[in-house]
């Protein structure tokens, strides 16, 4: 560890800064693993589009579908290949308690900068506050590393502002991935002041945010190396633009991606967001692959609809 559990808050302030992506994990037809793909798909996002840090082995990267011994091989290899070209956090996130705290060990061990936990899926529990925040507790007591908690709907509830603002206080949680609708994370904003970063997944909302929330983290999702190529960096540019403060260029900018947004947006099938965002990746001449079991694959019309959309959408390659 390159910090203390007390020192996790100011670490955080300093170093877990600008776009943090989720990655997408390669696998291959016949379901294993692509290391060599993933290690690949790494030096991309990190030296070519100049994204700061990885969310890895989350729901974008099918944990659900892989064993624990394999999460714990996404976190090692991606832990090597960062270095110090971009930060880590890695997600712990199971419904298997002891679970979680092997992972979270597991990251620390191996150099992980930070951990992601979502919140539990709860049965029979109509007020979930006590228990969520004991959940958090004992994950923080457990590892010195820090913690984003992450709230969504998939858990059957939302943490509500005022929990979130109670866990916050614990001394190793640095930040939250809040799946809600904007006026929670908004008021959690407000709350939290800089204790800890407060992000959505939205890339669209990501820069109304910088402008009237002082955000200074996205956290995360797969825009970051979808809306993006080597050549055409418009989301590290109107990011780069917003934290300067020259929010004006940063819209047009913003707005200039609006083509891609779409081509995404409309040729995404509702069941099979892995799979076309994957699909998005191979286009893109990055390592896609295949998804994982119960995950769906595209169908060829799918495809062909997504690659003539893709061709149209302005992207320079």
């Amino acid at each position: 560890m390159r910090y203390s559990r007390l020192d996790a808050k100011d670490r955080a302030r300093e170093h877990m800064r600008g776009i943090w992506a989720a990655a997408l994990n390669p696998f291959r037809p016949d379901g294993s693993f692509d290391e060599a793909g993933f290690r690949r798909n790494i030096r991309h996002w990190a030296d070519d589009l100049g994204i700061a840090g990885l969310f890895i082995g989350g729901k974008q990267g099918e944990y659900f579908s892989m064993s624990l011994d394999e999460r714990k091989r996404n976190f090692e290899i991606a832990a090597d290949e960062t270095g110090s070209a971009a930060g880590t956090i890695m997600s712990a996130s199971d419904q298997n308690f002891d679970t979680v705290l092997e992972l979270a060990r597991h990251a620390q061990d191996v150099g992980a900068d930070y951990i992601v936990v979502h919140a539990p899926v709860l049965h029979f529990v109509k007020d979930p506050d006590e228990t969520v925040f004991n959940y958090y507790k004992a994950v923080c007591d457990a590892v010195d590393i820090g913690i984003a908690m992450w709230s969504h709907p998939d858990s059957g509830y939302l943490m509500s502002p005022e929990l979130c603002a109670r866990i916050a206080e614990l001394p190793n949680i640095v930040a939250i991935k809040y799946s809600v609708p904007r006026e929670m994370y908004v008021r959690l904003s407000h709350m939290v002041g800089d204790r800890i970063h407060v992000s959505t997944a939205s890339e669209e909302e990501w820069l109304d945010n910088i402008e009237e929330l002082g955000w200074k983290l996205y956290l995360c999702s797969s825009p970051p190396y979808l809306l993006q190529t080597a050549r055409d960096r418009r989301m590290h540019e109107y990011t780069q633009l917003a934290f300067q403060g020259r929010f004006d260029a940063a819209r047009r900018v913003r707005d200039s991606l609006e083509p891609v947004r779409a081509a995404i947006r409309d040729t995404k099938p509702a069941g099979k967001p892995h799979a076309h965002g994957k699909f998005w990746q191979d286009l893109l001449g990055q390592t896609g692959g295949a998804t994982r079991f119960p995950m769906l694959p595209l169908t060829e019309a799918e495809k062909a609809e997504t690659r003539r959309a893709f061709e149209g959408c302005g992207l320079q390659l």
